[in-house]
C-alpha cells in the first residue's frame, strides 16, 4: 500500500472491520480499478442519493401545510424562493427595473448563489418546455403560487439544483481525498457524513463547500494563485471562505513565505471582484441588499444570541449583537493566531490549513447571530481533515444531528411547553450542538500543541528540506516519493 489504510490507523474503523474479516493485512494487494478515490466518490453518490430521498416528501407530497414539512424534517429553501424572488419569471436578480422590484424581493444572498439560482431557473424552464414567462408578468404574483405549471417547475427546480449539488459534493470528496496523498481515506468522514444527507439540499451552501475543498487541494500542491482564486470564488458564494486567508497568513508567517500569501490574497480579491462586478454594474442597490440584510438581522436560529434574547424579557438590540459578536470573533481570531504561531515550535510541526481554517470558521459560527442547520457544511471539509479520527467526527456530527431534529421540532411548535413560555428544550439543542463543536475544537488545539496525537501531523519544518524537495500538504511539507505506512501510522521521512 502507498497510503494509510483506515482499518490499521483508526480504532473505530478497525473495530467495525471485524465484521468483514478485520483490518487489512500486510500483503494486501490493490484492486485494478477501485482506487480509494473512486470508492469515496461512490460513497458520496450513495449518501447524496439518500439525501434526495430524505427531502423527497416535501417536493412530492401535495396539500401539506408548513408544520407537516417541519415534522418530516424535509424543508428546503429552494422551493419557497422560486416565486417570490422572481425566478419563475426569470428576472435578473440584480435588475433595477422599478416594476420588477415592486413585484419581487431582491435575492438576499451573495452573488455566487444568486447567479446559480438564476442559471438553474433557466435550465428548469428549458426542461419544462419553455413557458411564456412574459405572460406571467401580467398576472398577480399570488396567482403564480397556485399555477400548475409553476408547481411542476418547483419540483424540477429542486431536482436541477440537486443534480448540481451532487456534482459539487463529488468534486469536494475528490479534492479532499487528494489533499494528503498518503491519507485519501480521511475524506470518508465527508463522503459518509449524516449531515450531508440531512442538510445538503437545504440551501446553496455546497457551492462554497466545493470551492473550499478545492482551495485546500490547491494549497497542498503549492498553488497560491489557484488557492486565492478559489477562495475568492467561494467568498462570492458565502462569506466564510474568506477566513481561510487567516489560516494562510499564519502558515506563511511560520514558513516565511510572505510572497505566497500575497499572491493568494491578491487573487482572492481579484476573483471576488470579478464575480461581483456584473451585479454591481446592473444593480448596485440590489447588490447591497445582502450586506444590509445581514447587518440588520437580529438574533436568529441556532445562535447563543437567540437564547439570550428569549431569556431576557427586553431582548438584545441588533447593534449590540453586531458589536459583541464581531468583538468575540476578533478575540477568537487573535487566539487562533497565537495558537498557530506557537504550536509545534519545539517539534518542528507546522499547523495545517485545514486545522487553522476549522478553528477560525468554528469561532465565527459559535458567536454569530444566526447558525442555520446547513451551516454544518461550512465546517465539514475542514473538520474531516483537521481531526481525521472517526470517534471525534461521530461525537461532533451526533451533536449536529441532534440539533437538526430539535430545530424542526421547534419551528413546527412541537417543543412548545403545555403551559406556555419559552421553549427550553430547543435551547438544549443549541447548547449540545455548540458543546460538541467545542469538543472538536479542543481536540484540534491539542493536536497542534501535541503533534504526536495528530494522525496527519508528521511534518517537519520546511527548513529541514531543500526547496526542490518541497511539496506542500495542507500547510506542512512532504517529500512526494517517500510517504509510506509504518505499523499502521502515516510517517514522512527525508532522503
Amino acid at each position: 500500500m502507498t497510503h494509510v489504510h483506515p482499518t490499521r490507523d483508526d480504532r473505530v474503523v478497525a473495530a467495525v472491520s471485524e465484521a468483514v474479516g478485520g483490518p487489512v493485512g500486510d500483503h494486501a494487494g490493490r484492486h485494478p480499478w477501485w482506487t480509494p478515490t473512486r470508492v469515496l466518490l461512490l460513497m458520496t453518490a450513495v449518501i447524496f442519493t439518500l439525501g434526495l430521498v430524505q427531502k423527497a416528501p416535501c417536493s412530492l407530497a401535495e396539500g401539506k401545510d408548513q408544520p407537516w414539512v417541519y415534522s418530516h424534517m424535509c424543508y428546503t429553501d429552494l422551493r419557497p424562493l422560486y416565486v417570490p424572488r422572481g425566478l419563475a419569471e426569470l428576472t435578473w436578480p440584480y435588475s433595477h427595473d422599478e416594476e420588477t422590484r415592486n413585484r419581487y424581493q431582491v435575492m438576499e444572498y451573495p452573488v455566487g448563489i444568486s447567479y446559480w439560482a438564476y442559471g438553474t431557473a433557466w435550465v428548469t424552464q428549458k426542461i419544462s418546455g419553455g413557458p411564456d414567462v412574459s405572460a406571467r408578468s401580467d398576472r398577480p404574483v399570488t396567482d403564480l403560487y397556485g399555477d400548475k405549471d409553476v408547481d411542476r417547475e418547483l419540483t424540477i427546480f429542486v431536482l436541477v439544483n440537486a443534480a448540481g449539488f451532487a456534482m459539487l459534493a463529488l468534486i469536494a470528496a475528490w479534492a479532499l481525498s487528494r489533499v494528503d496523498r498518503g491519507r485519501p481515506w480521511d475524506a470518508a468522514a465527508f463522503a459518509l457524513s449524516p449531515t450531508l444527507i440531512l442538510t445538503g439540499l437545504i440551501n446553496w451552501d455546497l457551492i462554497a463547500v466545493a470551492l473550499v475543498a478545492g482551495a485546500l487541494l490547491a494549497w497542498s500542491r503549492a498553488r497560491p494563485v489557484l488557492t486565492g482564486v478559489l477562495i475568492g470564488l467561494g467568498t462570492a458564494a458565502k462569506l466564510y471562505p474568506l477566513f481561510l486567508l487567516g489560516g494562510l497568513l499564519i502558515i506563511c508567517i511560520r514558513q516565511r513565505r510572505f510572497g505566497a500569501f500575497g499572491l493568494a490574497a491578491l487573487w482572492a480579491a481579484v476573483s471576488w471582484a470579478a464575480v461581483n462586478l456584473p451585479a454591481v454594474l446592473t444593480g448596485p442597490d440590489e447588490w447591497k441588499v445582502f450586506w444590509s440584510f445581514n447587518a440588520d438581522r437580529g438574533a436568529d436560529l441556532g445562535s447563543v444570541w437567540l437564547i439570550i434574547n428569549q431569556v431576557r424579557d427586553s431582548g438584545v438590540q441588533v447593534d449590540t449583537i453586531n458589536t459583541w459578536s464581531w468583538a468575540f470573533f476578533g478575540a477568537w481570531c487573535l487566539g487562533v493566531l497565537v495558537v498557530g504561531l506557537l504550536a509545534g515550535r519545539r517539534t518542528g510541526h507546522v499547523p495545517r490549513l485545514a486545522q487553522l481554517g476549522f478553528l477560525i470558521v468554528a469561532g465565527f459560527l459559535l458567536v454569530n447571530k444566526v447558525y442555520s442547520p446547513q451551516y454544518v457544511l461550512w465546517l465539514l471539509p475542514l473538520a474531516v481533515l483537521a481531526r481525521p479520527r472517526w470517534r471525534d467526527q461521530i461525537i461532533w456530527q451526533a451533536g449536529e444531528v441532534f440539533y437538526f431534529c430539535t430545530v424542526w421540532w421547534y419551528l413546527g411548535g412541537y417543543l412548545q411547553p403545555a403551559g406556555g413560555g419559552d421553549v427550553g428544550f430547543y435551547w438544549v439543542g443549541i447548547v449540545v450542538r455548540m458543546a460538541c463543536e467545542l469538543y472538536l475544537v479542543v481536540m484540534v488545539v491539542r493536536d497542534l500543541f501535541l503533534p504526536q496525537h495528530d494522525p496527519a501531523g508528521d511534518r517537519p519544518e520546511p527548513e529541514e528540506l531543500g526547496d526542490h524537495d518541497l511539496v506542500e500538504s495542507g500547510g506542512g511539507v512532504a517529500h512526494p516519493h517517500v510517504d509510506h505506512v509504518a505499523h499502521g501510522r502515516h510517517t514522512r521521512t527525508v532522503r
